[in-house]
């Protein structure tokens, strides 16, 4: 280990807020499911595809800090709206691809960011309640910086890092900053799961048509389409899918769809 590894105490990682705070900054934090590369511009998304040697046809993932931030960046129906706000009140893992409110792209730094964190349908993945390590981080770089925090899972594509900081991979773990690590916070969250069964991955959600528009009211009526997809399967997909019954008369499971 070399002092580029730091243990997260159940505080705010200050040095990983320095960090993701200046041009170019790429570390690796914990999250509920396991490690994440977390960056916070177009510099430091370049190095997290070069990092991972990641095809760039995948949204990008945007860590909201709170539902506000959430508010302020994607569209949503009041529906989709009520979802996230059911899976912040239970603390539960949540991500949906919605389209980026026009106002909101204006504030996306011009550096490449939004190229490389959104597809080419103007979508993001929108993530809520992804783990207290790096919630903490994501916070304090929105609400004293205004800086964007951007993620991706934080080992080779294609592989998992199995919710343990040795499996980042030796690529990432010579390009990353800093490096976070929570082995046991990650194991808490799954702790009955073994290395084979626990999930390393959050739930997907796509709230947009093909062309990326999105996706009308339901208003308790049913087969309306388009209607929400299911894209990937992961952490507490079994409460997410009973909210989204709860909200949505009609919605689909089509694991891998968007890819």
């Amino acid at each position: 280990m070399t002092d580029k590894f730091v243990d997260w105490n159940g505080t705010a990682v200050e040095k990983g807020i320095n960090i993701l705070s200046k041009t170019g900054g790429m570390i690796v934090s914990p999250t509920k499911v396991g490690y994440i590369i977390m960056t916070s511009d177009g510099k430091g998304l370049r190095r997290k595809f070069e990092a991972k040697k990641r095809n760039l046809n995948k949204p990008g993932v945007v860590l909201c800090s709170s539902l506000k931030q959430l508010e302020q960046l994607a569209e949503m129906t009041p529906e989709i709206k009520k979802m996230y706000e059911k899976h912040w009140q239970e603390d539960i893992l949540l991500g949906c691809i919605l389209p980026w409110k026009k106002e909101s792209e204006s504030i996306i730094p011009d550096d490449g960011s939004k190229e490389l964190m959104m597809d080419k349908r103007h979508t993001s993945c929108f993530v809520i309640k992804y783990g207290k390590p790096s919630e903490q981080i994501a916070k304090e770089l929105w609400d004293k910086y205004h800086k964007f925090s951007f993620a991706s899972s934080a080992n080779p594509s294609g592989k998992g890092n199995k919710g343990l900081v040795e499996n980042i991979g030796q690529r990432i773990e010579q390009s990353a900053d800093l490096i976070i690590k929570a082995n046991d916070y990650v194991k808490s969250i799954q702790p009955k799961a073994t290395i084979d069964t626990r999930y390393e991955q959050g739930v997907m959600v796509s709230m947009v048509d093909k062309q990326g528009k999105l996706i009308p009211e339901q208003d308790n009526k049913r087969g309306i389409e388009p209607c929400p997809v299911v894209i990937r399967k992961g952490l507490d997909v079994d409460k997410i899918m009973k909210i989204m019954s709860d909200i949505f008369p009609s919605w689909e499971y089509r694991h891998g769809y968007y890819y």
